[in-house]
């Protein structure tokens, strides 16, 4: 039977996976750097790209492949790369579809790293990175011009929770010929949200995550939809004469998945984000229990949020599966179950207060992390947003008082039970 006509919660556990010599029924971890070569023209036919094949760790890793090769199944993709983390699966992707004098279109509601490495880091290379006033197809459109090489936006904002209209801006990006990129690490690889469904080309993960869902390794990968038509002119470093590979056309000679490979033999190669073979299995081994987990946790926010929206120290619950969210039809439409195991709540009080709440908990974790098997409760606006300034804040929807929450795998009765003696502390 072949892959894609399995169902998601089969092939977390059989994608990727084949038979070896040994009849291991475990993926093996290769703990090597680097390959023997069966001759010196097996080698050269490996390194100008004519043979696929493992060459060294930082390009390719038996094990990091069968990690790669489930995630794909997983989003019915043509391929995906295994990188080191999410920001460096952004990097990559980036820097294979802009160069200098080039221009992306982004989202507003973005992880505050995501938002530095846009508007600070990218900018030193010579990338504009447009930030649209909000998620609307108009507000995307009106930023859009010749020098744009991509649409970026979250399949839900980091931490506001706000969803986009994926097939809104699927549409846009077709008809402006423009690869829409999706961080879809709220939607749990494909689990809970596909972006590829709606019109998505290219989506990047943090598989620190829900992917590996312990905590136990960093990790990113990039997954290329095969949707895209990379022949149309616009991206001659993959429909031209590769400058590292002789004049090789990636196009014409890998089709419809010339991006991911660029994205390998050219990002790889040349930032060397790759991940360790340990971490490619970690990963894989998270992925055996990804749908069973995200259930749970998903039952588990709806719990907390309604507990949270009831009590007199809290200001505001932002959770998308109450129809009072913004973004209720949207989730409904693009998230299974019209949810998920993140939502946002602000406080009454202070920020004095705030910071007495998250540090009167004991059972759920005061940390910067998500779709781990420990309840988080993070203070956006002194981590992962500290860096931003008080209008970007603003823009971004951070207050003094919000928390995002991310529900893991206790009881949820247990982290009520913590949020309530919490909450008393607080007064």
């Amino acid at each position: 039977m072949s892959d894609n006509k399995l169902r998601f919660e089969t092939l977390q556990i059989h994608g990727g996976y084949h038979v070896d010599h040994t009849g291991s029924r475990g993926i093996a971890i290769y703990p090597t750097a680097a390959y023997h070569f069966k001759s010196c023209d097996h080698a050269a036919r490996l390194f100008e790209l004519s043979e696929g094949g493992n060459i060294y760790t930082r390009l390719q890793n038996p094990t990091t492949s069968a990690y790669e090769e489930r995630v794909a199944a997983l989003y019915g993709a043509v391929g995906a790369l295994g990188v080191s983390s999410g920001m460096s699966a952004i990097l990559i992707t980036v820097t294979a579809l802009a160069e200098e004098g080039d221009n992306i279109v982004a989202s507003p509601f973005l992880y505050g790293g995501t938002y530095n490495q846009f508007r600070i880091s990218l900018r030193k290379l010579g990338i504009d990175c447009r930030i649209a006033p909000n998620e609307s197809p108009e507000a995307f459109e009106a930023l859009i011009d010749d020098r744009t090489k991509m649409i970026y936006a979250e399949s839900m904002g980091n931490p506001t929770c706000d969803v986009p209209d994926l097939e809104a801006l699927g549409a846009l990006a077709k008809r402006r010929d423009v690869p829409l990129v999706i961080d879809n690490t709220f939607g749990a690889a494909g689990f809970l949200c596909n972006p590829f469904d709606w019109g998505a080309n290219i989506v990047v993960d943090s598989a620190t995550k829900w992917i590996n869902g312990h905590g136990t390794a960093m990790g990113g990968i990039i997954v290329d939809g095969g949707n895209y038509n990379w022949g149309n002119g616009k991206f001659p470093q993959i429909d031209g004469p590769s400058e590292g590979y002789h004049g090789l056309n990636m196009y014409k000679t890998f089709g419809n998945a010339a991006f991911i490979v660029k994205c390998r033999v050219d990002g790889l190669r040349d930032f060397g984000c790759c991940p360790s073979p340990f971490d490619a299995y970690l990963m894989l081994i998270g992925l055996e229990t990804l749908s069973l987990r995200v259930k749970h946790q998903v039952e588990s926010a709806r719990k907390l949020a309604e507990y949270c929206s009831r009590h007199p120290q809290v200001e505001r619950v932002s959770y998308i599966g109450f129809e009072s969210h913004p973004s209720y039809a949207n989730a409904r439409k693009y998230y299974r179950y019209g949810a998920s195991s993140i939502f946002t709540i602000e406080l009454k009080g202070s920020l004095d207060s705030t910071v007495r709440f998250v540090e009167a908990l004991k059972l759920a974790a005061n940390m910067t992390m998500i779709g781990d098997s420990i309840t988080v409760v993070t203070h956006p606006a002194s981590t992962t947003h500290k860096q931003l300034s008080e209008p970007d804040l603003k823009a971004a929807g951070i207050t003094p008082t919000l928390l995002r929450i991310s529900l893991g795998l206790e009881n949820v009765d247990d982290i009520i039970d913590d949020f309530e003696q919490a909450f008393a502390k607080a007064r």
